[in-house]
């Protein structure tokens, strides 16, 4: 990260990861999970944003930033970005034990998700 002028902050781990989520949203990052393993998510989780209603319906089982590889995301919008990505959420397929959502960018942007 050196000469980025962006400061890195280590080690995050070991942090209590639920306030961690909970900060993300709060500072305004938007997410979206793309990817859910089945094996330890119900797969209507995948395509659904990052916010404090996912927060709410995640199983005690699962880690608040998917940390045990529970799910993946993609960031779309941020402080730390110039202005969000205009997406929409696309096509969900399970392959291999894993649920994939895509999400596509717009070519006109659509009102921005609100948490």
């Amino acid at each position: 990260m050196q000469n980025t002028g962006i400061e890195s902050l280590f080690p995050i781990w070991k942090l209590p990861t639920r306030a961690l989520a909970e900060e993300m949203i709060t500072a305004g990052v938007q997410a979206i999970l793309t990817c859910v393993d089945s094996s330890q998510l119900d797969k209507k989780f995948s395509g659904r944003y990052f916010d404090d209603c996912l927060l709410k319906e995640l199983p005690s089982t699962s880690d608040p930033c998917g940390e045990n590889g529970e799910f993946h995301t993609v960031v779309v919008g941020g402080p730390m970005f110039n202005y969000s990505i205009a997406v929409e959420v696309g096509e969900t397929v399970e392959r291999d034990g894993f649920v994939f959502t895509d999400v596509v960018p717009l070519l006109e942007p659509k009102q921005a998700h609100a948490n």
